[in-house]
């Protein structure tokens, strides 16, 4: 069994709003194996971001710790864990830089952490937009001269640029059709085992986590109130909230079908 690389432990964060004090996070546990995908998923406002934002360093816990391969992170991330852990946002259009080209882009990272020998960087940037499906010549192009889809393929790009070892994925297909979603979850599916990744993919949409993940954790309101294997998680549901998520996800299986009348009579009950 493969050995937790990332542990939350008792994880909680409380912000100032005004004369009063906010509770993002209340006593998060949990335990991300390396290589696999845990889905986070909950409505707008459960506390899906401000996980991802503890685990990258952005915010610090107010409570409890946050381990990476074993050894709790610092406060203030070492240049290494910020090679380590990567984001992919939603709008990769707000996070790169439109006066760069995306070759530019691609290469900064590996500037930044000093990845292979600076005559062959060019050539490796090249060698990245081909892993994601994307010819060499759109090096040449700005960002503003791309589709969503590819752009979303640049920002995933950009993190296999620094051999990342933990992906984070923040709604990273809720922006584009479903054919594009379609392909570009394709694509993260084909590069998790070939450079053993391990996802945390963030997302309000159950319909695309049966595509993608091996577990799930279900917030609600800054808890975590249900986790466990994907199929697990879809085909017995424990928790009322997790029942009526999985109630609205669009039916495509005469099981889903029937799993879904189950939970709708049982909730009206």
């Amino acid at each position: 069994m493969s050995a937790p690389l990332l542990s939350l432990r008792n994880v909680s964060k409380t912000f100032a709003v005004g004369n009063r004090e906010v509770r993002a996070l209340e006593d998060v546990s949990l335990d991300v194996k390396a290589g696999e995908c845990m889905a986070v998923v909950g409505e707008s406002g459960s506390g899906k971001s401000t996980m991802a934002n503890l685990v990258l360093g952005i915010y610090p816990p107010s409570a409890g710790e946050i381990l990476f391969n074993g050894e709790a992170l610092p406060q203030r991330r070492a240049k290494l864990h910020r090679r380590q852990i990567q984001l992919v946002q939603q709008n990769p259009l707000s996070s790169l830089n439109p006066k760069r080209s995306i070759g530019a882009s691609l290469r900064l990272a590996l500037d930044v952490h000093d990845i292979g020998a600076r005559v062959e960087r060019n050539d490796m940037v090249r060698a990245l937009l081909e892993e994601v499906r994307l010819p060499a010549d759109f090096a040449s192009r700005p960002p503003s001269a791309l589709s969503g889809g590819q752009r979303q393929r640049v920002a995933i790009a950009r993190a296999l640029a620094c051999q990342s070892e933990l992906v984070i994925l923040d709604e990273p297909t809720s922006a584009l059709d479903v054919l594009v979603q379609a392909r570009v979850l394709r694509l993260l599916g084909d590069l998790r085992p070939r450079r053993g990744l391990t996802y945390v993919f963030i997302t309000h949409d159950l319909s695309v986590v049966r595509n993608i993940a091996d577990s799930v954790a279900v917030f609600e309101r800054g808890r975590v109130v249900e986790a466990g294997q994907m199929l697990q998680i879809f085909e017995n549901p424990q928790h009322p909230y997790t029942r009526n998520l999985i109630g609205a996800v669009p039916v495509i299986t005469r099981e889903e079908l029937a799993l879904r009348a189950s939970l709708s009579t049982e909730n009206q009950a």
